[in-house]
């Protein structure tokens, strides 16, 4: 068994974004972060609500995957770094922002504009897109390099979110389930 540590981006996961919909799938084999500050991100905020989904999916089952999109990488990968000695099985971080990129909400999330990615203590996968609008690709690879993690281009998708219409996003699915073997 896996639990999981959900972790969206600003004002989380609407109902048809694949977070969301993997969710459901996995019940109560999942945790959502529940921050106090959804739509003005503080990080230290953020932070701590990956600590507590982290303690209740780690009662639930010692085997514990973060799955991360957007700011959530953020909030997820300094985490992760905060505590290197907690047994995570894996990270998969979707779509991190550029927080020096021109379309990043400096204003709303300005607690993560000086955040700056660390290796990673674990296996950890970065998926990004040809066109995202808030991290170009190259920026999003060396972002893997800096977390010492796998790097995976998934084609043209935008924020690989809603609006991408990826659903229950399968070809995700595949990569999460390469990352942490059943």
């Amino acid at each position: 068994m896996v639990a999981y540590v959900v972790i969206p981006g600003i004002d989380g996961s609407d109902g048809q974004h694949w977070q969301t919909l993997w969710e459901r799938e996995w019940g109560t084999a999942a945790v959502r972060i529940s921050p106090a500050s959804w739509s003005a991100p503080e990080l230290g905020d953020w932070v701590d609500a990956v600590q507590e989904a982290y303690d209740t999916a780690f009662r639930r089952d010692g085997r514990v995957v973060l799955v991360a999109h957007s700011l959530g990488c953020w909030a997820a990968s300094v985490w992760w770094s905060r505590n290197p000695a907690s047994p995570v099985a894996g990270a998969f971080l979707v779509a991190p922002p550029d927080p020096q990129g021109p379309a990043f909400p400096r204003q709303a999330a300005a607690t993560f504009v000086e955040v700056s990615p660390q290796p990673l203590p674990g296996p950890a996968l970065v998926v990004g897109s040809a066109d995202d609008p808030y991290c170009t690709p190259d920026t999003a690879a060396a972002f893997a390099t800096r977390w010492a993690a796998r790097w995976h281009q998934s084609g043209s998708y935008g924020h690989l979110n809603s609006a991408s219409g990826l659903g229950s996003w399968p070809h995700g699915r595949e990569l999460l389930d390469g990352l942490i073997p059943q």
